[in-house]
């Protein structure tokens, strides 16, 4: 065992970290990893290049309570209420099809399975509980209403639950859940999964389990503000818990209904399956939430989704993954401003190939595994992000190439600061039709911290090339200094005499490259 921090480190008012003790066998694994290197040349690079200036950040003046309640339309008829049964309903057709999913419903409503729909105009809940019988939509209580049947506003309807509602529950017991085919508004209230059977929250009890959910379909504009959803989701397609999403391939190519949209603004999102997702969106915005104890993930846009901002949020103790995730072709996107901590395994991950994102200015913290992971995903750039205290690295950049990290203190990580490595994954149960990747890895750093971090600052396996310019590098914990491992760690001597005492940019290039130019 081994000191890792000595007495802490304080940066920005905050302790990095205070005595721990970091077993010699995890703190040598990063060098372990790393395959033997090729024979690569260090030389001094132009830094003019290097010199960028601060990304360009998202307004984000414009997306505020004031302007979601705009939206609302206002002179919308009064809409009509139905209740019909779910089959051959397109916004219901995921939940139905197959003989499982079937039965769930015919178990729960005790016959053929019904479902209350919104059509034509605008509706609010105290409309429903006035329309139907009380087995299929009741006021419970004074401003708190529950739906007994799954609940449908349709193309062309509104629903607006607002701060007349104190509590909008969805009954476990009945199969309830809620989907938006049209605008739904949910501002100053709560969404509920409700177990009657309990008189409480339909906490969740495990995976295959039955939980109220809200999906938000192809065409849908969804505006949660202001308000509290808990308690929703379970591993079931497109019933995760708070979904905004495109219809499936088959359903797209007939009804050819635009990407799905919305703000989800000041919220509270807790105990859900996953605490957002998307599929097929465009320019979704996330901002100032809190998600919770979320069980899988907190925050997860996946599958083509693209323009989405997801700033000043704070994503906390996620119970089997990741704080935020971005996976799948999730591009031209903005994660900046956030706080992701205290989560199972990363606090920030960008996946499979997605591309031209920028992560900037979060604070990225006490996760069980890296501060911030970006898998098979080239072309994104990390600026001025606090990433400190997780029990892996701080960065780590898998089988991705022209990943740029400028200004990132990574402080305080159990092992490396910034870790790049290949992996080949055809062995694994990766599609590889779905999600190609190739094993390459290339950076940037620029600027910034890496400091008291357990195995090295840095380590890079097998890079394409490196840059490094401007570097600080503090506090290190072994007594032998500052040490590098992989590629760097060769060569490590005439890097830091470029880069610290001559204050040179180093670019660290495999000879193999250089011979196939001169070719």
């Amino acid at each position: 065992m081994k000191p890792r921090i000595g007495n802490g480190l304080l940066y920005g008012g905050l302790l990095l970290g205070a005595l721990t003790l970091v077993p010699q066998s995890q703190a040598d694994e990063v060098a372990k990893e790393l395959k033997p290197a090729k024979n690569y040349t260090v030389t001094s690079a132009p830094t003019e290049e290097l010199e960028i200036p601060p990304p360009v950040l998202p307004d984000l003046s414009g997306y505020t309570r004031a302007a979601a309640l705009a939206k609302i339309p206002q002179h919308q008829g009064q809409g009509r209420i139905a209740v019909r049964r779910m089959l051959q309903q397109d916004a219901l057709k995921d939940f139905i099809g197959g003989d499982e999913r079937l039965r769930e419903w015919v178990t729960r409503q005790h016959g053929m399975p019904q479902a209350i729909f919104i059509e034509g105009g605008r509706v609010s809940l105290a409309d429903l509980a006035r329309q139907l019988p009380k087995e299929q939509f009741a006021e419970s209580e004074p401003g708190v209403f529950i739906a007994r049947l799954p609940v449908v506003v349709a193309q062309g309807a509104t629903l607006v639950v607002d701060k007349q509602v104190k509590e909008f529950r969805l009954s476990q017991e009945r199969g309830a859940f809620l989907v938006n085919d049209g605008l739904l508004f949910l501002v100053d209230t709560k969404l509920t999964g409700w177990r009657e059977g309990d008189n409480a929250t339909a906490t969740f009890r495990r995976p295959d389990e039955f939980r109220p959910f809200l999906v938000s379909w192809g065409g849908s504009q969804l505006y949660i503000v202001d308000s509290q959803v808990a308690s929703l989701g379970y591993s079931n397609s497109k019933s995760y818990g708070v979904s905004v999403t495109q219809y499936t391939p088959g359903m797209h190519e007939r009804l050819k209904r635009p990407a799905p949209t919305g703000w989800l603004l000041g919220s509270e999102f807790v105990d859900i399956w996953y605490g957002f997702y998307c599929y097929e969106a465009a320019n979704v915005v996330i901002k100032g939430n809190t998600y919770r104890d979320n069980v899988v993930y907190g925050i997860d846009p996946h599958d083509r989704s693209h323009g989405l901002i997801i700033a000043d949020n704070t994503v906390y103790g996620t119970k089997k993954k990741h704080g935020i995730i971005i996976s799948r072709e999730v591009n031209d996107s903005w994660i900046i401003n956030n706080r992701s901590y205290d989560n199972k395994l990363s606090g920030i991950v960008i996946d499979r190939n997605s591309v031209n994102n920028l992560v900037a200015y979060n604070e990225v913290y006490r996760n069980h595994a890296d501060g911030i992971t970006l898998y098979e995903s080239p072309n994104n750039l990390l600026w001025g992000n606090q990433i400190f205290n997780n029990t892996r690295h701080g960065i780590r950049v898998r089988n991705s190439v022209n990943i740029r990290l400028y200004e990132n203190v990574a402080a305080a990580n159990q092992l490396t600061g910034i870790y790049g490595h290949i992996k080949d994954l055809s062995d694994t149960d990766r599609d590889i039709r779905l999600d190609p990747f190739d094993t390459e890895v290339s950076m940037i750093v620029v600027g910034g911290k890496l400091a008291a971090n357990g195995s090295s600052p840095l380590a890079i396996d097998s890079p394409l090339s490196v840059e490094l310019y401007r570097v600080e590098m503090l506090a290190p914990t072994k007594s032998s200094g500052i040490s590098f491992a992989g590629v760097l760690g060769d060569n490590q001597e005439q890097i830091l005499d470029m880069m610290v005492r001559r204050k040179q940019a180093v670019l660290i290039d495999p000879i193999d490259s250089q011979v196939e130019m001169q070719d």
